[in-house]
């Protein structure tokens, strides 16, 4: 069995494992092509500190593409993240090319001056906007996009600015544009893959389930606080750009706390102190100092898992 996803992106199953920032690793994302899904590197896959450097930032996915391409001949892909004025673009744009990356994901900006180098070089674009719209699905369309990513409000990290469902939101888009659409908020086991395909989506963008795995680099004391938690248990707090969830942590809940006191987003979202707050969480396992991003569909996740056993038991349909 197949389908467009497959296709495009030169894989056995339709299913993307989503960039998560610090928590990935070249072994951890060959692991998920390997399984016959699309592995991702994080923008700061297999690093334990932060640069303000493009340049450097660039030669370090380097290095993590390279090892990754010891460890799969399989495809796998690397986040593209542009901003308006590109000075971090290129530098990782011009890696990408040269290291032949089969595949990027782009966030939220269209930009035809990273779009035409990447088709020049028939690099596949997977588009995930933080807030998916009908406009912009099909502005993304247009632009020549390969694959659209809807997000529903169900998802880990930052949580779309509309409360519209990975339910509600998934069938929007994909009636909207003619482009295969993947589900990504809320799928932890194969009935949200059945039920994501039943709205219209032809693959799934998971991230959460993937945490919780033997492959990832997550500290294992996170790995089995998501073994041991339900949806019932996230916290949730406004930041910047809009809203994020946490596992009860000290600082989730000083988080929960400012909000409740009206402290504005701006002040909230320093507090977070942006992705190293994840670092310290998730890589680290400080849940005193840093939070833990997750999404709703953590429910029926029981138990640490391969990665293998992840894209087999959520792609059953296909194998």
């Amino acid at each position: 069995m197949t389908n467009r996803i497959c296709e495009i992106l030169n894989i056995e199953k339709p299913i993307v494992q989503g960039p998560m920032s610090w928590i990935t690793n070249a072994e951890f994302v060959a692991a998920v092509s390997n399984a016959g899904g699309l592995g991702f590197l994080g923008p700061n896959a297999g690093q334990i500190d932060t640069t303000r450097s493009p340049e450097i930032s660039a030669e370090r996915m380097r290095a993590e593409v390279q090892k990754l391409k010891s460890l799969t001949d399989k495809p796998f892909g690397i986040p593209v993240i542009v901003h308006s004025d590109l000075a971090y673009t290129w530098p990782i744009l011009e890696m990408v090319i040269e290291e032949k990356v089969p595949v990027v994901i782009v966030n939220g900006i269209l930009d035809e001056r990273i779009f035409k180098p990447l088709k020049e070089n028939n690099i596949k674009i997977i588009y995930r906007p933080l807030t998916p719209t009908i406009k912009d699905a099909k502005a993304a369309e247009e632009s020549g996009v390969d694959v659209y990513v809807a997000t529903g409000f169900d998802e880990g990290g930052s949580v779309p600015e509309r409360v519209i469902g990975t339910f509600s939101i998934v069938p929007m888009i994909a009636d909207a544009i003619n482009i295969p659409v993947m589900a990504a908020g809320g799928i932890g086991d194969v009935r949200g893959v059945r039920a994501a395909f039943a709205l219209g989506a032809e693959g799934v963008f998971a991230g959460s389930v993937f945490i919780p795995t033997k492959e990832n680099p997550a500290a294992e004391n996170v790995k089995q606080m998501i073994v041991n938690a339900t949806a019932e248990d996230l916290l949730m707090f406004r930041t910047l750009p809009a809203y994020y969830r946490s596992l009860p942590t000290q600082l989730a809940y000083k988080l929960v706390e400012m909000d409740n006191q009206g402290v504005s987003r701006e002040e909230i979202a320093k507090k977070m102190v942006g992705s190293i707050g994840m670092r310290i969480g998730m890589l680290e396992g400080n849940t005193d100092e840093g939070y833990i991003s997750i999404g709703t569909g953590i429910t029926p996740i029981k138990e640490i898992r391969t990665v293998k056993e992840v894209v087999d038991t959520l792609m059953q349909d296909f194998n």
